[in-house]
């Protein structure tokens, strides 16, 4: 297997510091997906994993050190999890694929957890909640006694900058010879919430989206210009499949190729969800009367050293 190290990259000087991927996963099966009354009973942090969901958890955790060992073998990780029974039950699982001397570390994360239903939910009334968050709007739909995807989108900001803060300081890379990878065990909507803030989705493009399968993965990796993107592990089926549209397609490919900070120039589809039409030269910006203005400023040439004289029209 040809593997190389991190002094060998291009842009070492750019991202060495950056973790290699920022994995999301959703939990396994839980006796919730499999029996939507249980929620009726079982307080939604306790819901634990059927064997299935174990299973599916163990194989995940299987694929991922597969996809760490196919590009470099001194490879570690970092957790973060949520606090909820079915979450940590699934990092347990994955943690068996894994040695101790790769597991950097772990943290329980509240702020990553499932998005709040109300406690327990009566099946019936559960069901004409969900009939009228479609008619309202999924994003911005709150649960009575929970929260909307709105609230949850905040407390995952927060959460996005605490991560950035550790990044930044190299809380996580102890050592810079080794490829770090983060993995964040969450839920199906709060994963698609974490994809919007980073990528900066608009809401009608986070509606669209399809909630993650049991323990499916989307793979956010680093690009050649030290951008994060899902096209550099994943293909353009998978994220059709995901529900993401022609132009966010796009727009992952500009930044597994662009450097970071300057995807938007590359991609100048993303003005276009906000403007209907933007010109694409000065000279066809605003009114005739602009190009005929009579102030008296407009009669004057300015020279290089930003002297300026007057000229006769």
């Amino acid at each position: 297997m040809e593997t190389q190290t991190p002094n060998s990259s291009p842009h070492r000087h750019r991202h060495y510091h950056l973790p290699k991927r920022i994995v999301l996963i959703r939990h396994g099966e839980s006796y919730g997906n499999l029996a939507p009354s249980t929620y009726t009973t079982t307080p939604d942090p306790k819901i634990p994993l059927t064997p299935i969901g174990h299973n599916q958890s163990y194989l995940a955790g299987a694929a991922l050190r597969r996809l760490f060992l196919s590009t470099f073998e001194s490879y570690r990780v970092y957790f973060y999890v949520s606090p909820y029974e079915r979450t940590r039950s699934t990092l347990r699982e994955i943690g068996r694929s894994f040695s101790r001397r790769r597991v950097i570390g772990v943290r329980e994360e509240c702020r990553i957890r499932e998005q709040d239903f109300g406690n327990f939910q009566v099946e019936e009334r559960m069901k004409r909640v969900k009939e009228a968050r479609e008619r309202f709007g999924r994003f911005f739909y709150r649960f009575p006694e929970g929260e909307s995807a709105a609230d949850v989108y905040d407390r995952v900001s927060s959460f996005l900058e605490s991560l950035w803060r550790d990044i930044d300081m190299n809380r996580l890379h102890r050592d810079p010879s080794h490829e770090l990878n983060l993995i964040i065990v969450t839920h199906g909507l709060t994963s698609r919430v974490f994809l919007m803030k980073w990528f900066k989705w608009t809401v009608e493009q986070f509606e669209q989206l399809n909630n993650p399968e049991n323990c499916e993965f989307r793979v956010m990796q680093l690009g050649e210009g030290g951008d994060y993107s899902l096209a550099v592990h994943h293909t353009e089926e998978e994220m059709v499949e995901w529900g993401l549209s022609p132009e966010m397609i796009a727009d992952q490919k500009c930044r597994a190729q662009a450097k970071r900070g300057d995807w938007n120039e590359r991609c100048p589809w993303y003005l276009d969800e906000f403007f209907d039409q933007l010109a694409d030269s000065e000279g066809s910006v605003g009114d005739e009367n602009d190009n005929n203005n009579d102030d008296e400023n407009d009669n004057e040439l300015c020279n290089s050293d930003g002297s300026c004289s007057s000229f006769a029209s």
